[in-house]
């Protein structure tokens, strides 16, 4: 993934006698959110830190198991910023986007031939399944692909959850394509007003989830976010961008959604 430098990026905004607008706080923060290299490697350690880690059986504590792809790892970075679920046991099991979440070679066809070699070394909800059963809590948070999200009823049932287990599963989110140089040149009022055609596919998804698994299970973070329709903010209301690049999250934008699930879904019970 190719690195911008905040030089250039700086120069870039000066080109044509533009003045940028990059004293502010949230400014900086844009040209930190410009690093995609250190933005993804946020999005990534602190998930991949307890990826696996074992529940310790001397631990009272409850036990929670988070399994996903990468918005897994903005969640779990949304419950580290904002300092929730300190009072369990917690850790992560991670299955990418390209393989997602079902149970055996169910979803083998659907896999492109590419990611094949890719899927077979990954973790996958099967090999879950023995930590899956010690979890109090089960939370799982993709970027569900149509055909996973059908197949996800099956998975459940697969992973033959007890009565005193409880499961939360979250939807995809999209704030669509980034521009992090245009919101450079915007003024703060300008940057809250602004909103993002986003990707149909994953509200696609959302809906499928929503109305099979219902909201005793389901969240539909991209509902919570933007709201009805098509379209997304990418600021928060202190002028804070949302997303590096489209899909994952800034840690601003980590500590807002955090904050959100855990306040407006029924995440607020835990």
């Amino acid at each position: 993934m190719m690195k911008i430098y905040v030089p250039l990026l700086l120069g870039l905004l000066c080109i044509g006698g533009m003045t940028p607008v990059w004293a502010d706080a949230s400014s900086e923060a844009l040209l930190k959110a410009a690093d995609t290299e250190a933005s993804g490697e946020y999005t990534r350690q602190r998930f991949l830190a307890v990826q696996k880690k074992p529940f310790d059986a001397a631990d009272a504590r409850k036990k929670v198991l988070i399994i996903g792809d990468s918005h897994a790892q903005d969640f779990f970075n949304g419950v580290l910023e904002n300092g929730y679920l300190s009072a369990y046991q917690l850790s992560t099991r991670y299955i990418p986007t390209r393989c997602q979440m079902v149970w055996g070679d169910k979803g083998a066809e659907f896999v492109q031939s590419k990611d094949t070699a890719l899927c077979a070394e990954s973790d996958n909800v099967t090999q879950a399944a023995a930590q899956i059963a010690e979890a109090d809590v089960v939370i799982m948070v993709a970027r569900w692909q149509e055909w996973a999200a059908t197949l996800l009823p099956e998975t459940i049932q697969q992973m033959k959850l007890r009565a005193d287990q409880q499961l939360i599963v979250i939807g995809a989110k999209d704030f669509g394509k980034i521009s992090i140089r245009n919101y450079m040149k915007l003024s703060a009022d300008e940057r809250l007003a602004l909103r993002n055609k986003v990707d149909p596919k994953p509200l696609a998804s959302n809906q499928w989830l929503r109305d099979t698994l219902g909201a005793a299970v389901f969240i539909d973070q991209q509902r919570l976010i933007c709201g009805e329709g098509d379209s997304c903010r990418l600021f928060t209301d202190a002028g804070e961008l949302l997303s590096y690049d489209g899909g994952h999250l800034t840690p601003a934008g980590a500590k807002y959604v955090g904050k959100l699930l855990f306040t407006e879904s029924l995440l607020q019970g835990l």
